[in-house]
């Protein structure tokens, strides 16, 4: 299919998704045909990839808007947002992780937009304060017109390991919002990010970056030139409606942090926004019981019908699809997941680990389930 790039601007804002993965920590909920960013986790009647395009219009209208995903997901994003031009969906042939997916976006936009703004946003990730969002996503825009990239990182509430951190640095000459890139930090154990917290020098690095999109072509070059020589041929290929499979299998699989983000912010050309405005990335049970109460625990937290859970004495979260009646009796902080055709009993404190279980029934050939 050919693609027709978004016309030439210097200074409109593009939005990009990576609309990726299938969300094995919320197996069974989450599937590989149908993930998590396809679902609507929350009940508000729509998806959190209609979510998060709805919270990018005030910035980027749907045109502007591009979502990078995989061949089993283009129709089902298509379906669910109509409005989105055909050719702003960019279909992976395969998953390549995140850095491919940026940097196929960015490659595409650089044929016609290399000084327009482009930022990165997760499909699945939660936000409760809207107009903090637009505030700090605001600031963030304007860093980026340094020409340096900028990531906005969330101001912790709480001792996490769950994320990666992200270390501020001085900050930027006559923008107080703004602060250089120290360093980016692995998700740490718990201990340190009670010191993280302490510190109050450390963000929760939430995966959003930003810059000018001849900015982030040039970091690949630099940073990541394995990536960046050939997703410049790949995007030609794409824009012509030529085969590009071979060239992009042959990419190496690795996250943007690693392949750019962490080099770029050692060489002092990666900027921070902090923000607070209720950001939540439901990864696992856990943050998803916490996204739907606000609070770390709050008895028992019912995703679906109601009234068939009846908790006694008992904390945790109650997923069910399945119509059966699930009654809890004196038990902590429990997750419960029913659908059709699959169960899972599990506790809170082990829900980053559904992962493992996944890929275990996967070596098992129980791919028909996953």
């Amino acid at each position: 299919m050919t693609v027709t790039p978004p016309p030439s601007s210097s200074d409109e804002f593009f939005a990009v998704i990576p609309a990726g993965g299938s969300g094995t920590r919320l197996w069974p909920l989450s599937r590989s045909q149908e993930p998590k960013f396809l679902l609507d986790l929350l009940g508000s009647g729509q998806s959190l990839l209609v979510d998060t395009i709805q919270r990018l219009e005030p910035f980027s209208p749907v045109d502007r808007i591009l979502v990078v995903t995989g061949g089993n997901h283009q129709e089902a994003v298509r379906r669910q947002v109509p409005s989105l031009p055909s050719h702003n969906v960019l279909v992976e042939p395969s998953p390549k992780n995140s850095a491919a997916a940026v940097g196929l976006a960015a490659f595409v936009l650089n044929q016609t937009n290399p000084d327009a703004i482009v930022g990165f946003f997760a499909a699945d990730h939660v936000v409760t304060e809207e107009e903090a969002f637009r505030e700090v996503l605001g600031h963030a825009i304007e860093s980026a017109k340094t020409g340096l990239l900028v990531t906005i990182g969330i101001s912790p509430s709480e001792p996490s390991s769950a994320f990666g951190y992200i270390k501020k640095g001085a900050a930027l000459d006559g923008k107080s919002q703004t602060y250089h890139v120290q360093e980016f930090v692995e998700k740490p154990s718990f201990l340190d990010a009670q010191r993280f917290l302490a510190s109050k020098d450390y963000l929760w690095n939430a995966g959003i970056f930003l810059g000018r999109v001849g900015s982030v072509v040039e970091a690949f070059h630099e940073f990541a030139p394995e990536l960046g020589t050939p997703l410049a041929s790949i995007a030609r290929k794409l824009i012509d409606g030529e085969d590009f499979g071979p060239e992009w299998e042959a990419l190496p699989s690795i996250a943007f942090d690693y392949a750019v983000a962490e080099p770029a912010a050692k060489q002092g050309k990666f900027l921070v926004v902090p923000g607070s405005f209720g950001w939540r990335d439901v990864g696992d049970f856990a943050s998803l019981a916490q996204a739907q109460s606000g609070e770390p625990n709050s008895g028992v937290i019912v995703v679906g019908d109601a009234t068939k859970v009846h908790p006694h004495n008992s904390t945790g979260i109650v997923v069910g699809s399945s119509g059966r009646i699930i009654t809890l009796l004196g038990v902590e902080d429990i997750v419960i997941v029913d659908t059709p055709d699959a169960l899972l009993v599990t506790t809170k404190a082990h829900a980053q680990n559904v992962k493992e279980v996944v890929e275990h029934m996967k070596e098992q050939g129980l791919d028909a389930i996953l």
